[in-house]
């Protein structure tokens, strides 16, 4: 292992490629400490001190953002509207014919999604900016400490031209880090989006940790280490999984050549729906507080019945019925997404056009039912494991006393361990061409 990590370096392009990536991920970090204009950054640095908490939304965009929203950073808003706004597209493709034409159209046709995904990536990062803003004004940013005078007063000036120059700079922020992953995937190793979710989430790490440790002690520390060892290896064993469909291919000649005859197979892993589900869940369940936070009473009014309600029951992440909506949303939510992303009788008509068939399965329409029938028994393993590893921050909350940033669960892990061992690949796939032999054997 250590000899491998050594050719890495030995190897120039590679360690130019690393080095290079590097470079951007510290300039990404470094951005999301420096302040916004017209932010208080005194006030801002109290209010977290103080352990200031948020809630719903707030806690997923702070955790792609690696903190840097609650800081109200140039960064503030992190990678999350590139990560709407592909999902956005992604979606559409569904009930725009022509989205899906141009993704079947190859490269050329997903350039232009792409370029449509950065021009939507800027309208919701403005989106996004103002409502932060207005959120910070209003000093309901953090919620658990209105009474802290200084969390009203985090920006300094009111002013129309301040709050459009604090739009425009978190704005044109978003667009640097699109700039910056696009960079890195191109001179970079890895994919560059990933490895900057990847950099946000990591960074939260030793703070949730530090936290664990000081609260709870030494011995609720080790045994939270050693739980989080035990998620790691089984969210690499369910990432890995995967069922082969075995695949072969008709001779053909062409000529006095033969083609065809080989023998593959098509992967469908159990988890095809990576982390979105737990996106759309997370982001689901945050409306109806969202909409009973606009509808607070005045001062000496007594609030509404379904205000009371959802405050009760849908707005902290302890109560049994949170728990339980958020698992079916997100077991709901992965069919749904599955069903958008993989089409069997796609599939089964393209390789029915290059002579391909399933052993012992007709081609054509009987190939589509038997791709449906594996893709939705495998689907439900893959959609318990989503709400489940969702449900640990949750539960840690409740036994531990830890927040909703709890590391070793959640959209955290998942994107942790499906980064890494992206990269790991991607590495080792540089240094087998270059040393006939990989990072891991």
């Amino acid at each position: 292992m250590f000899r491998a990590v050594a050719r890495i370096f030995r190897t120039p392009d590679l360690r130019r490629k690393i080095g290079f990536t590097l470079g951007i991920v510290a300039l990404f970090r470094l951005g999301s400490f420096i302040p916004a204009p017209f932010v208080d950054f005194g006030n801002v640095q109290l209010c977290l001190a103080s352990n200031a908490g948020t809630q719903g939304l707030y806690d997923l965009v702070n955790l792609f953002s690696g903190g840097a929203l609650l800081q109200l950073s140039v960064f503030a808003l992190g990678i999350m509207p590139y990560i709407t706004a592909s999902i956005i597209v992604q979606l559409l493709r569904v009930v725009i014919p022509h989205f899906e034409t141009l993704y079947k159209e190859g490269q050329t046709g997903q350039s232009k999604l792409t370029q449509y995904t950065r021009y939507l990536t800027i309208a919701l990062a403005v989106l996004q900016s103002t409502t932060l803003i207005t959120v910070a004004r209003s000093g309901a940013l953090f919620p658990s400490n209105s009474g802290v005078a200084e969390c009203s007063q985090l920006i300094t000036d009111d002013s129309w031209y301040a709050i459009m120059l604090m739009v425009i700079t978190m704005t044109a922020g978003t667009g640097l880090i699109m700039w910056m992953g696009e960079l890195i995937t191109e001179r970079g190793i890895g994919n560059g989006m990933s490895l900057l979710i990847f950099t946000s989430i990591s960074a939260q790490f030793p703070g949730s940790l530090g936290s664990i440790l000081s609260a709870q002690g030494f011995d609720v520390f080790i045994a939270v280490i050693a739980v989080g060892v035990v998620i790691v290896a089984a969210v690499v064993f369910v990432e890995q999984s995967q069922r082969r469909i075995p695949v072969q291919y008709a001779k053909r000649m062409v000529g006095r050549r033969t083609y065809g005859g080989n023998n593959t197979y098509i992967p469908i892993k159990v988890n095809m729906a990576g982390v979105v589900p737990v996106i759309f869940a997370s982001s689901l369940l945050y409306l109806p507080a969202l909409i009973a936070q606009f509808n607070t009473p005045a001062a000496g009014e007594a609030p509404s019945v379904w205000v009371v309600w959802i405050q009760n029951y849908l707005t902290k992440g302890d109560h049994p019925l949170y728990m339980l909506l958020y698992f079916l949303l997100i077991v709901g939510f992965t069919y749904f997404y599955v069903a958008i992303t993989f089409n069997p009788e796609e599939v089964a008509d393209n390789m029915k056009k290059y002579g391909g068939f399933i052993p012992g399965i007709r081609a054509g329409r009987p190939t589509a039912e038997y791709l449906d029938y594996v893709l939705t028994r495998v689907t439900l393993p893959g959609s318990l494991y989503l709400g489940l590893i969702a449900l640990i921050p949750l539960i840690a909350l409740v036994l531990v006393g830890a927040n909703t940033n709890f590391p070793f669960g959640g959209a955290s892990i998942l994107i942790i361990v499906g980064v890494g061992l992206e990269t790991v690949k991607q590495i080792d796939s540089q240094l087998q061409q270059r040393h006939y032999e990989g990072l891991l054997r």
